[in-house]
């Protein structure tokens, strides 16, 4: 088994906890009160310093996308929903049924809606860009003023729009 190392990164959406071992990430969460973060030494391996690095130059508005390995533990169904997610373009969105329906079955709309908030690794597997049928912003584990501040920071880089919503 590998070693798990974490570390926090203050962003502009607040604090991030970045996990993962040597070769991949496997953990990218919100931190929102102090009970959650971990106390005693955090270890940063390489990969979790280039993931903090990549953050830093999305958040600058220098990164749409990230080319770091990650490995979230999942059903086979779910890991193809996060790759769905990972397949929508920088600045732009998906509803939860556009996601069904390019998985083929436009009925899991709702198992791919569960899958998508079981993602443990926010911002590179972009569940923020997914809203609903009607493009109404709609639920978003990390929060929906991260969603919306998220989809607009993307919307700005890559349209020049300054607000979507």
């Amino acid at each position: 088994m590998s070693e798990l190392y974490y570390t926090y990164y203050e962003s502009p959406v607040g604090l991030l906890k970045i996990g993962g071992t040597e070769t991949y990430i496997s953990e990218l969460s919100f931190i929102d009160n102090k009970e959650q973060i971990i106390h005693g030494e955090p270890g940063v391996s390489d990969i979790i310093h280039y993931c903090t690095e990549q953050l830093i130059e999305f958040f600058a508005g220098k990164r749409k996308t990230f080319n770091i390995p990650i490995h979230q533990e999942g059903t086979d169904f779910q890991k193809r929903v996060w790759g769905e997610l990972s397949d929508v373009p920088f600045g732009k969105t998906a509803s939860y049924l556009d996601i069904a329906k390019r998985l083929g079955d436009a009925k899991c709309i709702r198992a791919a809606a569960s899958a998508n908030g079981k993602n443990k690794i926010a911002i590179i597997v972009p569940c923020h860009r997914i809203i609903g049928s009607d493009k109404s912003l709609v639920g978003y584990s990390g929060g929906m003023w991260r969603k919306k501040w998220l989809l607009q920071h993307e919307f700005r880089i890559a349209n020049g729009v300054q607000t979507l919503f």
